[in-house]
């Protein structure tokens, strides 16, 4: 009788562990969104479950952040938005730390952004990224409670600007007509909001195109294979839809600009390259010089004109036609609009920065290193007594665009696990007189750092 009743106690114990793990299991975030990079300073995380609320997100979301340090106070938030699909989804979750787009950041002291929105692969992506859908409620939430997480409060109040791809441009699009003073500028890559209903695509709700949101710069940048030089495949439908919006925006004197990527379907390839000075040059106009002002207007007279999906740009006053021709900021930006729209080759005369904090911990050599604004960072050549000894890594990455330290996924994100900057000394080599040198995607290289000893 007492065995009788220990074998019912442990029944019912293993039944309380079954209804326990099944519950965590439930509760815990599945693959593909299991696997990212921890979040601690200056990175911070949130994460909210979806919602069965009315007008709310209805699946979960994950946010992280990256702050420069020594910021007192953020001027801007820089928002990195993927794509549909699990694949892309996934791939928000190192987002915020690719070293490139840090760069862009660091340089106006802005915030550096990335979502995951945890759709199913077979769900409706409009659910998200149409911001209607609850996820400009979300986005909203995540930035105050990043705020007070990281002891940012202003990050709540902050404008933004957007990057985002295929689903991601139309979220980005979407958020620049609904949020147009809140907005810098945005790169729409492969993806557009709809102006009007398409009969083939009933569940996309056409936006409004509200006189503010003119005054926004935006980039409508496609593949060529998306419609452009070839008509057929999966994402056939991409140009016709970019060149809905360009013209309806072009005939309102809307600015914006259209950048053909002459290499790429709908991978993001080198876009890194344009969209970056193209940001930046907007930041450097618009970004006011204390928070809580308006964004300033972007100037009239330095602006250039473009073939819509051609290679020639002239001066805005130079240009007939205006509305059949895109907008650019400016000439420097211009001149690198017509190398890119060529090869995507957009040169760079600027090296790298030096790594810094180079030390040696017994056969270890680690190091830090902010990548070039321009060009970011396709690797690191250790020197030793003037000679080349090793290059980090060894082969790098080319599978999409430029050869990158951080090789890229699809989406434009780093692969993870992240990779890092160190280099582990062969057995038997020398222990000392090493030099570190960060090479840009150019070629171009750092001065050397030399390396230090730590116990």
């Amino acid at each position: 009788m007492r065995k009788s009743k220990f074998d019912a106690y442990q029944v019912c114990w293993l039944w309380f562990v079954v209804v326990l793990l099944l519950q965590i299991t439930v509760w815990a975030q599945q693959p593909p969104f299991d696997v990212y990079p921890p979040a601690e300073p200056p990175y911070f995380r949130v994460r909210y479950e979806e919602s069965i609320e009315p007008g709310e997100l209805i699946f979960p979301v994950n946010y992280t952040i990256w702050i420069p340090p020594k910021v007192k106070t953020l001027r801007g938030i820089i928002v990195h938005q993927h794509g549909c699909g699990e694949g892309s989804c996934s791939s928000g979750l190192s987002g915020a730390y690719d070293l490139h787009w840090q760069a862009l950041a660091r340089a106006h002291d802005c915030a550096l952004f990335a979502p995951a929105y945890e759709q199913p692969q077979k769900a409706d992506c409009q659910m998200w990224c149409d911001p209607r859908n609850g996820s400009a409620k979300a986005f909203q939430r995540g930035l105050e409670d990043l705020g007070t997480l990281a002891g940012h409060p202003e990050l709540g109040q902050l404008p933004w600007a957007l990057w985002g791809h295929s689903g991601g441009g139309h979220w980005a699009g979407g958020m620049t007509l609904l949020f147009p003073e809140r907005t810098i500028a945005s790169w729409l890559r492969s993806g557009v909001p709809l102006l009007e209903e398409n009969p083939k695509r009933p569940q996309i709700k056409p936006h409004d195109l509200p006189a503010t949101a003119l005054l926004v710069p935006m980039l409508c940048n496609p593949g060529t294979q998306e419609g452009v030089t070839v008509t057929t495949g999966k994402f056939k439908g991409t140009w016709p839809a970019n060149l809905a919006f360009v013209e309806a925006v072009r005939k309102r004197d809307g600015l914006l600009g259209v950048a053909v990527d002459p290499l790429t379907s709908h991978e993001c390839g080198n876009q890194r390259y344009m969209a970056i000075p193209w940001l930046d040059a907007c930041l450097r106009a618009r970004l006011p010089k204390e928070n809580g002002t308006p964004l300033k207007a972007m100037p009239r007279s330095d602006a250039w004109l473009a073939e819509i999906a051609g290679f020639k740009a002239w001066p805005a006053h130079d240009a007939a036609d205006p509305e059949t021709l895109a907008w650019l900021p400016n000439e420097t930006i211009a001149k690198k609009w017509m190398q890119y729209v060529k090869d995507t080759a957009v040169a760079d005369t600027t090296p790298p920065p030096s790594p810094t904090n180079v030390f040696r911990k017994e056969n270890r050599i680690v190091w830090s290193c902010e990548a070039d604004l321009e060009s970011g960072l396709s690797h690191f050549i250790v020197k030793r007594i003037g000679k080349r000894f090793a290059m980090i890594p060894e082969t790098p990455d080319t599978k999409f665009g430029r050869p990158l330290f951080q090789k890229l996924l699809y989406s434009d994100t780093p692969t993870q696990p992240l990779v890092r900057m160190e280099y582990v000394i062969p057995k038997g080599a020398p222990l000392s007189g090493y030099q570190i040198i960060a090479v840009n995607t150019v070629g171009l290289e750092s001065k050397p750092t030399r390396m230090t000893f730590r116990r």
